[in-house]
């Protein structure tokens, strides 16, 4: 399977990973998957109904109990061998991801290593499942708490990193005794469908991974709202979450959601300027911009805007946009709707009176005639109210703005509805220490470019979401609290 993706014929009906089988498309309607980089098909699979996915509930209900009553280092012997598997066929899996996402190759390698990264270090929770005693009032009796699975868990993943954020929420729901339900993005499924290929190959127990395609609001909505659905871990946009907390709502659903980010990069006085122009260049257009963690918009002081800008401005000028097979630094936007929802925005914000510095746009002559292709743009505005400082742009363009001081960087950093994550660079330490404690974010990078630690905690405020992913807090999220009152008299 893993090589016949890569094929330049089609894939067709690729099979949902149902209960331990491949169920294939049969008659049904199929839904193609196009390469960003050339448009060309390279597989189709089954659009997934809602009997598809009460299916992959109720087979994940039937194996769950099994599944939780192994000791955890058992469950964590299975997931190491899927991870195994995955680093055996790290580079099919890369050249998958690339396919059908369009990020450059080495960055989809580096996605295969933080799939693996995900799982082993779910794997390594296994003996940190914990209980506790506390002391009762009464004589005689002591209250336990302990920790149990939820049952079935649906993950829900966004199309900008296909393979690792299913990995991200697969390993822990799996340690933890969860069965779980996989539905990827439309556009990016054929990662999931890769795992569940390996999961198989290694012999996990049918049923404790299913993976389902189709289309968010038909089969991802029946997943939610299905009786036995305990618990949905979903990434995406905002407007997305939203959906889903709607459709959860009547079950009351156990929810986290990880959605969309407008992340300020505040520069100011003392700043190690060309340690900080490469971080907001890599904050800003790895996957083609296509991150919840990106560089969104730029406060810089200004006694240094002027330089900061013109260095910025001319590395972006100098990445290169192309073929993501090979050495190129940008590769293609994920679908042409992306495209145009980037040059409306860009739009928007020149006729608003943003300056434009470096002239990008969408790319669609010679080499770029194919495929859905946007190059970097730079632009400055004076006014915090522009479009592209306040919606979420998710591509290739960077938006400046020159502030006076610390307080107006914070305040302007702040004035969005977002709170995922923030970024300051600045020699100041009153700065670096107020940063905390001012900036209303769940996530900070001081000093440092983004890529969030395993062990740490993601997590968003306000519209950026519910709950988090990643460390002990993380893994915490897939298991639910039982409290025992133990009297003996």
């Amino acid at each position: 399977m893993l090589d016949a993706i890569l094929s330049t014929g089609t894939v067709t009906a690729q099979a949902q990973f149902i209960g331990g089988d491949w169920v294939p498309a049969g008659p049904r309607d199929v839904i193609e998957v196009d390469n960003p980089a050339n448009e060309a098909i390279i597989a189709t699979i089954p659009d997934g109904t809602p009997e598809d996915a009460a299916a992959a509930i109720e087979a994940a209900a039937a194996a769950q109990p099994a599944w939780a009553a192994l000791p955890a280092i058992e469950r964590a012997g299975w997931v190491r061998r899927l991870a195994a598997a995955i680093e055996a066929d790290a580079d099919a899996l890369a050249r998958i991801i690339t396919a059908e996402q369009g990020k450059p190759l080495d960055q989809a390698h580096g996605e295969v290593g933080a799939t693996l990264t995900f799982l082993t270090h779910a794997a390594e929770s296994a003996r940190r499942i914990e209980g506790e005693i506390i002391t009762s009032d009464n004589r005689n009796e002591e209250i336990q708490i302990r920790r149990h699975p939820y049952g079935v868990v649906v993950g829900l993943t966004a199309w900008n990193y296909p393979m690792a954020l299913a990995a991200r929420k697969l390993g822990p729901a799996l340690i933890a005794g969860n069965t779980f339900v996989l539905l990827g993005h439309e556009i990016t499924p054929l990662s999931g469908l890769a795992l569940a290929k390996l999961a198989e190959k290694v012999g996990l127990p049918r049923g404790v991974f299913n993976v389902v395609t189709g289309r968010g609001p038909v089969v991802g909505q029946t997943m939610v709202e299905h009786a036995r659905t305990a618990m949905v871990t979903m990434t995406g946009s905002t407007r997305a979450g939203q959906q889903i907390f709607r459709a959860g709502a009547e079950g009351l659903k156990v929810l986290r959601l990880e959605l969309g980010g407008k992340a300020p990069f505040i520069v100011m006085p003392g700043a190690d300027m060309d340690r900080a122009v490469a971080a907001a260049v890599t904050a800003r257009y790895t996957n083609c911009g296509q991150i919840c963690t990106c560089n969104e918009r730029m406060y810089l002081h200004d006694s240094l805007a002027q330089e900061f800008l013109e260095k910025f401005t001319a590395a972006s000028a100098a990445l290169t946009v192309g073929d993501p097979m090979g050495k190129v630094d940008i590769g293609p936007k994920v679908s042409r709707l992306e495209v145009d929802k980037v040059a409306d925005m860009v739009a928007q914000a020149r006729d608003a009176g943003a300056q434009v510095l470096l002239e990008g746009g969408p790319l669609r002559d010679g080499d770029h005639a194919r495929g859905h292709w946007y190059a970097p743009t730079v632009l400055e505005v004076t006014d915090n109210a522009a479009p592209t400082m306040q919606q979420e742009v998710f591509g290739p363009v960077a938006t400046a703005m020159r502030v006076g001081s610390f307080d107006e960087a914070i305040a302007c950093a702040n004035d969005t509805a977002y709170g995922l994550s923030a970024y300051l660079w600045s020699g100041d330490a009153r700065q670096l220490a107020r940063a905390p404690h001012e900036l209303k974010f769940g996530e900070l990078y001081i000093n440092r470019a983004n890529g969030e630690a395993v062990q740490g905690f993601h997590t968003g405020w306000g519209h950026s979401g519910l709950g988090g992913e990643d460390g002990r807090h993380g893994f915490d999220g897939y298991l639910r609290k039982q409290t025992t009152y133990n009297f003996w008299g």
